[in-house]
């Protein structure tokens, strides 16, 4: 009779306490191939959940959550933190529509601190945590996770010198990877190089668990100086400068040591950080040979995985258009933060490097660096996801808008983006982005269109900020730009009794929703801020009905803008505002999001049913 396997008897942090630690590395070995198995689906994160399996499993074997708070920044890499808090049967839900989510999410699980799914939030959260804990006298442990890459956040930074001068107990593991989705970029990114072949821990490795042993066996007595050791006291070490008591580099996937560290550590007064080093795509040949590629990769077969292709995407129209506008123009300069991959950007990297900037996890000094640049002549380009720039809107408003600054915006992934979530649908820009005085805004229906734009843009005085979803678009040769007079609309459908102003995806919807109906028209509303209010009023005095469609919130976006317009003009057509509704959607197909939020074809079809529009038939060539 075969001995079961390691992970059968393992479905919660109780079941796994009651393994030996000689039994740990072959459960990691285990979790890793049940995390290969799940993510070979295609979309999934893969690489770094595969680079954090020896911690998961060390960290769970010491610690005792639910009541000690593990914090996985960014959380894509909690697959193993999933598998071994209950959730492995529902594995394969993870990222479908009512299944796991790919992030943690306080809501899934008791076992998951924190919702996550943005970089660099960790340590605040964990700050926060340990200091309620201090008000009330509870006795747990925190324990925020947080990549190098993510540490390159300004957010995580500030948290750290929170941290060191309240000095509340806290074991921070920094998972140093020396990669986020790219390369990390950055001083402190070289600054964790140089830690690694330092001389003094070359010798340290050496020396073993001996060293270690005697390293750590007076750590209790004492706890502010026994760990310094493990680096040169002479070095500029950040960590120790924020008043950190710092441990480490130490292999990430020596499980039973990482074990040993731990059980020492957590007895230790005040905050540690433990700095691990450990390889994204860890156990997998082909993703650690190409951790960028496998950091999400497509569907693949786990015997024999290979690199799948990707079809042509909105990014690669950008990046495309980018490398042709920087061949005509040298005042033009692109920069992104942190998605050089996402955003379509790695030839244009290659191809300009001196017109290129990824300022790693950091869209504030995106923002601000576009906003220096066009301080003096330059013509910046941030390509930046919806969500992202989120975390840079005090600086959009301060240092670009106030002062009319001649910066576009790129941005991608607007609209909802399907399975990773609330945390990452891009539905809120046209809302935000419009509340700014100076901002114009503007969405392609193709990728034809956005060339014309961003060309179109790079004429215009000041802010201009353009969106566009994720997903694929048909390409375009190169040298072809198009035609587009700049803040004007286009007729694409004839009909004024209803007419429907489309944005994005949501023209796309309009177009196929108005087949067999009578004149009922639609309108490419490519411009959100300023509205073509010459065309909208012209609509509005003949059509008895307006339907406005948005792939964002219904609050303060493209349909507001048209009813404010209207109310100011004393303008009165029925009006229908299609967007996204007011409250978060979770992760599933964006087909299926469309579906819920009224938007698609369908959902248009019903609002016009309600209008009083009959469907003649439609033949499938139609």
């Amino acid at each position: 009779m075969n001995t079961p396997a390691l992970l059968e008897k393992v479905n919660t942090p109780n079941d796994l306490k009651k393994l030996q630690i000689e039994d740990l590395p072959a459960l990691s070995d285990e979790v890793r191939q049940e995390i290969i198995r799940v993510c070979s689906r295609g979309g999934l994160h893969l690489a770094s959940s595969l680079g954090t399996v020896e911690l998961t499993v060390a960290l769970h074997y010491v610690f005792d959550s639910p009541v000690d708070r593990i914090l996985w920044d960014v959380g894509h890499q909690a697959y193993g933190h999933k598998i071994l808090t209950g959730r492995r049967a529902q594995m394969d839900t993870i990222k479908k529509e009512g299944g796991l989510s790919g992030f943690t999410k306080v809501s899934e699980s008791e076992h998951d601190a924190i919702t996550v799914g943005h970089a660099s939030t960790s340590l605040a959260n964990a700050f926060g945590m340990a200091l309620a804990r201090d008000a009330v006298g509870e006795n747990y442990h925190v324990i925020p996770v947080i990549g190098d890459g993510a540490l390159t956040g300004g957010m995580a930074l500030a948290a750290l010198n929170s941290i060191g001068y309240k000095q509340s107990k806290m074991l921070i593991v920094l998972n140093d990877n020396e990669m986020s989705i790219s390369e990390n970029v950055g001083a402190m990114n070289a600054y964790f190089r140089t830690l690694q072949v330092q001389k003094w821990f070359q010798n340290a490795e050496q020396g073993g668990k001996k060293l270690v042993g005697k390293t750590l066996g007076g750590l209790v007595s004492r706890a502010k100086s026994a760990a310094r050791t493990f680096f040169d006291p002479h070095s500029k070490n950040p960590f120790t400068a924020m008043n950190l008591r710092y441990v480490g580099p130490v292999d990430g996937h020596n499980v039973k040591e990482l074990v040993y560290l731990l059980q020492h550590i957590k007895e230790l007064e005040g905050p540690t950080v433990l700095h691990i080093v450990t390889r994204k795509g860890k156990g997998m040949d082909v993703a650690e040979e190409n951790p960028i590629y496998w950091h999400s990769p497509s569907k693949f077969d786990p015997k024999t995985p290979e690199e799948g292709t990707k079809g042509y995407t909105w990014s690669n129209a950008f990046g495309d258009a980018a490398i042709e506008i920087v061949n005509e123009r040298k005042d033009v300069y692109v920069i992104t933060p942190a998605m050089r991959e996402g955003s379509g950007l790695v030839e244009f990297a290659q191809k300009h490097p001196q017109r290129y900037l990824d300022t790693g996890i950091a869209e504030e000094v995106a923002v601000t660096a576009a906003a220096g640049m066009a301080l003096r002549g330059i013509r910046p380009i941030v390509a930046i996801y919806s969500t992202f720039l989120q975390r840079g809107f005090d600086q959009l408003v301060h240092d670009v808008a106030i002062e009319n600054l001649n910066v576009v915006f790129a941005i991608d992934r607007a609209g909802v983006v399907g399975a990773d979530g609330p945390t990452h649908h891009g539905v809120f820009d046209l809302s935000y982005l419009r509340l700014v005085p100076n901002v114009q805004i503007a969405a392609p229906k193709d990728a034809l269109e956005l060339r014309a734009m961003l060309r179109g843009a790079l004429e215009q005085h000041g802010p201009v900020a353009i969106r566009y979803p994720r997903g694929g678009v048909k390409p375009v040769p190169e040298g072809v730009w198009g035609e587009l007079t700049w803040g004007t609309w286009e007729r694409l459908v004839p009909g004024d009794d209803i007419v429907i102003l489309g944005t994005g995806k949501g023209l796309e919807y309009a177009l196929e929703a108005v087949k067999g109906t009578q004149n009922v028209g639609v309108i490419n509303a490519r411009f959100i801020k300023p509205l073509d209010t010459a065309m909208l009023e012209t609509i509005a005095r003949s059509a008895r009905a307006i339907i406005t469609v948005e792939d964002n919130t219904i609050i303060g976006g493209f349909g507001s803008a048209v009813v404010e317009h209207l109310a100011a003009k004393d303008l009165k057509p029925e009006v229908r505002v299609l967007g996204i509704p007011d409250h978060f959607m979770e992760h599933a197909e964006v087909s299926s999001l469309h579906r819920q939020a009224g938007i698609d074809a369908a959902g248009i079809r019903k609002t016009l049913e309600t209008l009083g529009v009959s469907f003649a038939a439609v033949s499938a060539g139609d």
